[in-house]
């Protein structure tokens, strides 16, 4: 979603992050590496997936991995600091496959492609949507498929139902995710109506919309449903946020697919990875960490090369 970003439902969690603790632990975190995970056991390797891997990255014995953190659930910190979330979780399993270490590194969004192209990571795992002009620059190997949610504050004191009640709103969206994009398409509706078009801030990061949403900046937060789930049930205890349900978009509206950006020229790095995908999904390891976070209604049927359209 971003519509770019990201989605999911409620996660299990032994603790819930609130929006403050996750304004916290990015400051603590806006720059670096993440924790580095153990190294992947012989066992887990998939001998597909590593003989297709090129050697470039069998040789470092690492994938560097661009990921806008924190952007929970997909990538965020336990009680202890140490970064956890499914688009870790998944990385992890990946590399197992591959043989070879996955290492989120921090990069924020709106210059997450930008550090492909410069070498400074291989691949990017950050809930990034798989659109059809991202695919001008990357290619995606799919690994989930949901739409965006509207996030509002508890009790939706704007009396939001569906996305057209944000007409002529302040509405608050992350930078550089498709989600302004997709509201601004509601611009000629929304003038026919009578209420104008929404206004729509862009924020750096996530945890600042949801801060705009709080301090009524904003009316609403329009984001991936899995984040939108996530900050709902676990923010403030739960009591800060709630999802408008739209009963004519159950799933949220504007369903996309979200996959791992590799640059075009690192056709190999895709194959490798789409393969080790493929080892995860069939031995169960993909359903158990949707099941961890409760993303079951996002999985994909089968993952897929640029399977957005």
């Amino acid at each position: 979603m971003k519509i770019d970003k990201r989605t999911g439902r409620s996660v299990l969690l032994a603790a819930s992050i609130g929006v403050t603790a996750a304004l916290v632990l990015a400051a603590c975190s806006a720059s670096g590496t993440s924790p580095a995970p153990q190294a992947p056991s012989t066992a887990d390797v998939d001998a597909a997936a590593a003989a297709a891997l090129p050697a470039k990255y069998k040789d470092a014995g690492t994938i560097k991995v661009a990921s806008d953190i924190p952007f929970p659930p997909m990538e965020m910190f336990d009680d202890n600091q140490m970064l956890t979330g499914f688009d870790y979780d998944l990385a992890q399993a990946i590399g197992a496959r591959l043989g070879v270490t996955m290492e989120l590194q921090t990069q924020a969004f709106d210059s997450i492609i930008p550090s492909l192209q410069s070498g400074k990571h291989d691949v990017i795992m950050s809930g990034m949507n798989d659109t059809p002009e991202r695919q001008k620059t990357i290619d995606f190997v799919d690994y989930f498929h949901a739409g965006f949610s509207i996030l509002v504050p508890a009790g939706n004191p704007g009396k939001i139902a569906t996305v057209l009640d944000l007409c002529g709103k302040d509405v608050a969206v992350q930078k550089a995710t498709v989600q302004a994009e997709i509201l601004r398409g509601y611009d000629a509706e929304c003038t026919a109506a009578g209420s104008g078009p929404m206004k729509i801030a862009e924020l750096p990061l996530e945890t600042d919309v949801q801060t705009a949403v709080r301090s009524g900046k904003a009316i609403a937060d329009v984001v991936d449903s899995a984040v939108a789930s996530y900050a709902a049930q676990t923010a403030g205890g739960g009591k800060l946020f709630e999802v408008v349900r739209d009963p004519a978009n159950p799933a949220g509206y504007n369903p996309v697919y979200t996959g791992i950006g590799v640059l075009k020229k690192d056709s190999g790095l895709s194959q490798a990875l789409l393969l080790a995908l493929q080892a995860v999904v069939a031995d169960g390891s993909y359903a158990e960490i949707l099941k961890k976070y409760d993303m079951g209604d996002y999985a994909v049927d089968a993952a897929g090369l640029n399977l957005g359209s």
